[in-house]
C-alpha cells in the first residue's frame, strides 16, 4: 500500500510569486549592512524605478505571473538549467558535495569489503522504500513536502553536452524497467554487477562480498578514464561525443549512466596529518587528484558510494537532482546497515550470471589519452587549490541552544556572522539553504543571513565595554531577524529567487536587463562569501562542499543534540580566507555567545 509520501505530491500548493512590493523592501534591507550610504541611496533610486507605474517591474511581475498560472512550478525548469545543467564549471569542487560518514575501523580487507556490501543493501533497501512508496513523509514543521527528489537519485546520470548539459534517469525508459546493476569502481577499472536474484530481491550480503572479492583480484590499475568527468563541461562534452564513436565505448558509458549508482573501492589516501573528518571530506569530494583516487569516481552519477582503505566512508553526490536531505536521509539508512542496526530480506534465487562482475572496458584513442591528460592537470589544480577544515564542536549542541528558547540554526547562522566579523572586520554576504519543498516540485529559496541586526551584534560583541546584558539582547534580536526571514524563505518569499524569475522573463521576452542587476549594491550582496546549509543527520555524518567564490567560505553543519559538526572550505588561492582560521573564529564565536547568555542569565538571579 502506497502511504502519504505519494498521495501528498499530488495535493502540494504550487510556489507562489511574491508581490513586487514584498521582494523590493525586502532586497533594500538585506543590502543595507553590506554597503556605503552612497550606494544605498542610488539602489534605492533605481528600486524606486524599477517598481514605478511607468518602470519595467509591474509589467515584469504580471509576465512572471502569468507564468505561474501556466506552469506547476514558475521556478524549478529554470533554476535546474540555469544553475546546474548550464554551468560549464567542473562539477568537482564547484557543485557536487560530499558527504562523511563515521570513520570504520578495517582489520583486512575482507571487513572492508563486508561494509561496502552493507552499504549496497542499505541503498538498495532505500530504494525498495521509495519504490514501494513506504518513506515516512517528510514535514517542515507541520506541512507536507515534495518527496519527488527521492525517487530522482537512484540510476539517474548527468550527460555531458555543448552549452547545457542533460539529466537522464535510467528508470523514465519505454520499457519502464528499473536498472538491476550498480558499477564498482577499483583502481580506475569500472564493474558491472547485477545485485538483484533471479526472484527479484536484492542480493544477500556474503553473495555481495563474493563478489565484491573477485573484483578487487583483479588488482591491475585501469586508465583514470574517470577522470574525463571532473573536466570543464563543454570540454567533457567534446571528449564524450569522441568517445561515443566507438561501440564498446556507448555500451560502457551506457551501462555506468543507468546503473542504480556508483560504489567506489579506494586506494590509499593522502592524509598529511590532517584529522579524519577532514581527509574523509576531502576523498569524498575530489578524490585527491590522479595518483590518487579521483579516476576511480564517475563524478556525473547523481550517487558515488565511498569506501577508502583506512576506514573513510561516505559519498559524493551529483547536485543537480536532489537537495541535501534525501542524501543525508540515505545515508542514515545506510549507516543503520553498516552498523548492523537494520538488515533486509534478501534473494535465496541466484543466477550463476549474477556471481560474475563484469569489467566495463573502455577503447582508450590516443587524442582520448591526451584528454586524460589534460584533465589530470586540471583536476591536479582543484586539488591543490581546496583547502578545508572539518572536526566536531563538541562543548554543546542543539539542547543548550533550545534550553534558551532559541533555534539552534539561526544561533549558528549568527555565529558564522560574528566569526567572518572578526576575521574581515565587516560583515560579508551570505547565502543558507532554505527549503522549499512544501510546494510541488519545491527546490530552494536563499536566506539572506548577514542582517542590520546582525551587523549590530557583531559590533556589541567585539566592544569592550557592552555588558553581557547587551550582549544577550544583541544575540536575541540578531536571531530574531534571522528566523523571520527563515519563516519567509521557506513559504517562498525571500529575494533572491523572485529576483532571478524577474530578470529571466525579461531576457525571455526580449527585454534589456533592468539597471538594477548591474548596480553595485546587487553584484555585492549576490556575492556570496559565506555559503552554507544546514544538512541535519541522526549518525554523526555531515557534508561539504566548495565555496561559490574565490574570495568565500562554504560552511555545512549538523546540529545535533550534544554537538554540531562543521565542514569548512576555502580556496587556498586567497590569501584572505582560510578554513582552519574560520573554523576557529566560528568555534570561539560559539564559545562567547554561550557564556555571555549564561553570564546575563546569572547576573539576573
Amino acid at each position: 500500500m502506497r502511504n502519504s509520501s505519494h498521495t501528498a505530491h499530488s495535493t502540494l500548493p504550487r510556489l507562489p510569486v511574491p508581490t513586487l512590493q514584498q521582494t523590493l523592501d525586502k532586497y533594500l534591507k538585506s543590502i543595507r549592512p553590506l554597503v556605503s550610504a552612497d550606494e544605498y541611496r542610488n539602489t534605492e533610486r533605481l528600486v524606486q524605478q524599477f517598481r514605478s507605474d511607468v518602470g519595467i517591474g509591474p509589467k515584469l511581475q504580471r509576465l512572471l505571473e502569468e507564468k505561474a498560472d501556466e506552469s506547476e512550478n514558475w521556478l524549478a525548469d529554470w533554476w535546474l538549467h540555469n544553475t546546474y545543467l548550464a554551468s560549464r564549471s567542473p562539477v568537482v569542487v564547484h557543485s557536487n558535495p560530499g558527504l562523511v560518514m563515521p570513520g570504520q575501523t578495517f582489520r583486512s580487507t575482507d571487513d572492508r569489503l563486508r561494509c561496502a556490501s552493507r552499504m549496497i543493501l542499505g541503498a538498495l533497501d532505500y530504494k525498495r522504500l521509495v519504490d514501494d512508496g513506504r518513506l515516512p513523509q517528510e514535514t517542515i514543521g507541520k506541512l507536507p513536502v515534495d518527496m519527488a527528489q527521492h525517487g530522482k537519485i537512484f540510476g539517474t546520470c548527468r550527460i555531458p553536452v555543448a552549452d547545457v548539459d542533460q539529466l537522464v534517469f535510467a528508470s523514465n525508459t519505454s520499457s519502464g524497467l528499473s536498472p538491476r546493476h550498480i558499477v564498482v569502481a577499483h583502481r580506475n577499472n569500472f564493474f558491472k554487477v547485477n545485485v538483484y536474484g533471479g526472484d527479484g530481491n536484492i542480493l544477500g550480503e556474503d553473495v555481495l562480498l563474493s563478489l565484491l572479492n573477485r573484483i578487487v583480484e583483479l588488482g591491475e590499475r585501469g586508465p583514470p578514464v574517470g577522470i574525463l568527468t571532473a573536466q570543464n563541461r563543454d570540454v567533457w562534452a567534446k571528449v564524450y561525443r569522441e568517445m561515443r564513436q566507438s561501440v564498446r565505448n556507448e555500451r560502457t558509458l551506457s551501462e555506468i549512466q543507468k546503473s542504480l549508482f556508483l560504489v567506489c573501492l579506494d586506494g590509499p589516501n593522502e592524509t598529511s596529518g590532517l584529522n579524519y573528518q577532514t581527509t574523509a571530506a576531502l576523498q569524498m569530494v575530489h578524490g585527491g587528484g590522479a595518483d590518487v583516487n579521483s579516476g576511480n569516481r564517475w563524478f556525473d552519477k547523481t550517487v558515488q558510494f565511498v569506501i577508502g582503505e583506512n576506514g573513510e566512508v561516505g559519498l559524493c553526490y551529483e547536485h543537480s537532482p536532489s537537495e541535501g536531505p534525501p542524501i543525508a536521509s540515505i545515508s542514515d539508512h545506510v549507516a543503520d546497515f553498516i552498523s548492523g542496526k537494520r538488515t533486509t530480506e534478501t534473494s535465496s534465487a541466484i543466477a550463476v550470471a549474477d556471481r560474475v562482475p563484469e569489467l566495463l572496458k573502455f577503447d582508450v584513442s590516443e587524442s582520448i589519452r591526451s584528454a586524460i591528460e589534460d584533465a589530470k592537470q586540471n583536476v591536479a589544480a582543484l586539488v591543490g587549490d581546496l583547502d578545508m577544515a572539518c572536526s566536531t564542536f563538541e562543548p554543546f549542541g542543539k539542547n543548550f541552544i533550545k534550553s534558551q528558547k532559541l533555534s539552534p540554526d539561526s544561533f549558528i547562522q549568527v555565529a558564522m556572522q560574528l566569526a567572518f566579523f572578526r576575521i574581515h572586520n565587516g560583515l560579508g554576504a551570505t547565502y543558507e539553504t532554505a527549503s522549499t519543498r512544501q510546494y510541488l516540485h519545491g527546490r530552494t529559496e536563499a536566506i539572506r543571513s548577514a542582517t542590520w541586526e546582525a551587523l549590530e551584534f557583531c559590533q556589541t560583541m567585539c566592544d569592550g565595554k557592552a555588558s553581557f546584558d547587551d550582549k544577550k539582547k544583541s544575540i536575541r534580536r540578531a536571531i530574531g531577524a534571522h528566523k523571520d526571514y527563515v519563516s519567509d524563505a521557506v513559504r517562498g518569499f525571500g529575494v533572491d529567487r523572485h529576483l532571478f524569475g524577474l530578470k529571466l522573463i525579461a531576457v525571455e521576452n526580449g527585454f534589456d536587463v533592468p539597471e538594477l542587476y548591474s548596480d553595485s549594491s546587487f553584484a555585492r550582496s549576490s556575492h556570496f562569501r559565506l555559503s552554507s546549509s544546514q544538512v541535519a543527520a541522526k549518525h554523526a555524518t555531515f557534508m561539504c562542499f566548495g565555496p561559490p567564490f574565490l574570495d568565500g567560505y562554504g560552511c555545512c553543519y549538523n546540529p545535533r543534540s550534544d554537538d554540531v559538526i562543521f565542514g569548512i572550505s576555502a580556496f587556498n588561492g586567497c590569501s584572505e580566507t582560510s578554513a582552519s582560521k574560520y573554523l576557529g573564529s566560528l568555534r570561539d564565536s560559539m564559545m562567547d555567545m554561550h557564556n555571555a547568555l549564561l553570564a546575563a542569565q546569572t547576573s539576573k538571579l
